[in-house]
Protein backbone atom coordinates (compact mmCIF):
# COMPACT_ATOMS: atom_id res chain seq x y z
CA UNK A 1 0.00 0.00 0.00
CA UNK A 2 1.22 3.21 -0.78
CA UNK A 3 2.09 6.00 2.38
CA UNK A 4 0.25 9.26 1.35
CA UNK A 5 0.56 10.51 4.65
CA UNK A 6 2.80 13.50 3.29
CA UNK A 7 0.47 14.76 0.77
CA UNK A 8 -0.24 17.74 -0.34
CA UNK A 9 -3.91 17.76 -1.20
CA UNK A 10 -5.26 19.99 -3.85
CA UNK A 11 -9.15 20.62 -5.33
CA UNK A 12 -9.75 19.92 -8.86
CA UNK A 13 -9.81 23.32 -10.98
CA UNK A 14 -13.05 21.60 -12.35
CA UNK A 15 -14.37 21.33 -8.94
CA UNK A 16 -17.43 23.32 -8.50
CA UNK A 17 -17.02 26.20 -6.12
CA UNK A 18 -20.03 25.23 -3.60
CA UNK A 19 -17.60 22.84 -1.96
CA UNK A 20 -19.50 19.91 -3.13
CA UNK A 21 -18.22 16.96 -5.52
CA UNK A 22 -14.83 17.80 -5.51
CA UNK A 23 -12.19 15.38 -6.33
CA UNK A 24 -8.38 16.45 -4.77
CA UNK A 25 -5.17 15.52 -6.13
CA UNK A 26 -1.97 15.16 -4.34
CA UNK A 27 1.07 15.08 -6.44
CA UNK A 28 4.24 15.82 -4.22
CA UNK A 29 4.82 12.51 -3.53
CA UNK A 30 7.55 10.56 -5.19
CA UNK A 31 6.47 8.13 -7.62
CA UNK A 32 2.95 8.76 -7.12
CA UNK A 33 -0.58 10.62 -7.76
CA UNK A 34 -2.81 10.02 -4.86
CA UNK A 35 -6.78 10.86 -5.63
CA UNK A 36 -9.66 11.16 -3.06
CA UNK A 37 -13.04 12.07 -2.39
CA UNK A 38 -12.33 15.57 -0.78
CA UNK A 39 -15.71 14.91 1.42
CA UNK A 40 -14.01 11.73 2.57
CA UNK A 41 -10.55 13.15 3.57
CA UNK A 42 -9.75 10.63 5.89
CA UNK A 43 -10.85 7.79 3.69
CA UNK A 44 -9.12 5.62 1.03
CA UNK A 45 -7.82 6.99 -1.16
CA UNK A 46 -6.78 5.90 -4.81
CA UNK A 47 -2.91 5.60 -6.01
CA UNK A 48 -1.69 5.93 -9.64
CA UNK A 49 1.81 6.41 -11.00
CA UNK A 50 2.45 9.43 -12.90
CA UNK A 51 2.68 7.99 -15.96
CA UNK A 52 -0.81 6.51 -16.03
CA UNK A 53 -1.94 9.22 -14.40
CA UNK A 54 -0.66 11.18 -17.00
CA UNK A 55 -2.28 9.30 -19.72
CA UNK A 56 -6.02 9.42 -17.66
CA UNK A 57 -5.86 13.46 -18.25
CA UNK A 58 -5.01 13.11 -21.32
CA UNK A 59 -7.85 10.82 -22.37
CA UNK A 60 -10.27 13.26 -20.22
CA UNK A 61 -9.26 15.98 -21.74
CA UNK A 62 -9.43 14.35 -25.45
CA UNK A 63 -5.70 14.93 -26.72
Amino acid sequence: MTDLAGAVWRKSTRSGGSGGDCVEVADNVPGVVGVRDSKDAAGPALAFAPAAWSAFLAQVKGS
